[in-house]
């Protein structure tokens, strides 16, 4: 019996990466490309527009990182299967990316035909993650963190506003707000200066 050819959207912050990703999918007739998109909240258009069946997406994006989508899929009734495809080498973001709901991740220091393999195995309904030891609780909160909260909180340790840390990332206040939320949540602090007086400790 022939394979259902599984229909794909990808997102990343990287002109770059999208052109090879989409010159990777594109010219395999196991995948159809649907659609591509540079940040997370254009993914998240093409979610509400089309119906398919496993989304590329990177961790660290601007807008909405590929945290945020998976937060947001967690919405839908019937979500396509994530997979994330990042750069980030902290050992937590795996991990993290499990308990938002992903079907597998993939490091871009793998081989290309590892994310091909990964996305057909993600597509069959399998879950494709490196070895997470589950048991052991994260000993750095900042290894959670993504680049773009990274951001906010050398910002925030800098002592500027939201407006001013918005004018330098070039986001909206609104995108600012949301991002300090997940940080202290991620974080388990409570306010401005608890994130601070935290990062200021550093890990450990």
């Amino acid at each position: 019996m022939a394979k259902q050819v599984i229909d794909l959207v990808i997102a990343d912050k990287s002109p770059l990466v999208l052109a090879g990703l989409t010159e990777m999918f594109g010219t395999d007739d196991r995948f159809d490309l649907m659609a591509t998109a540079a940040d997370g909240e254009r993914f998240m258009e093409a979610v509400e527009r089309l119906s398919f069946d496993v989304g590329v997406v990177g961790w660290a994006m601007p807008f909405m990182s590929g945290a945020d989508v998976l937060d947001a899929l967690g919405q839908h009734e019937a979500p396509p299967r994530i997979v994330i495809y990042t750069g980030d080498t902290a050992a937590a973001v795996p991990r993290r990316s499990m308990l938002k709901g992903a079907a597998g991740f993939c490091s871009k220091q793998d081989h290309p035909d590892t994310l091909i393999e990964t996305v057909i195995a993600v597509a069959e309904g399998r879950m494709v993650f490196p070895f997470i030891d589950m048991s052991k609780p994260l000993a750095d909160p900042f290894g959670t963190l993504t680049m773009r909260e990274r951001e906010l909180l050398s910002a925030l340790a800098e002592g500027k506003a939201n407006a001013q840390i918005a004018e330098q990332l070039c986001i909206s206040v609104n995108t600012v707000k949301f991002h300090l939320k997940n940080l202290y949540e991620k974080l388990e602090v409570g306010s401005r200066s608890q994130a601070i007086s935290l990062y200021l400790k550093g890990p450990g």
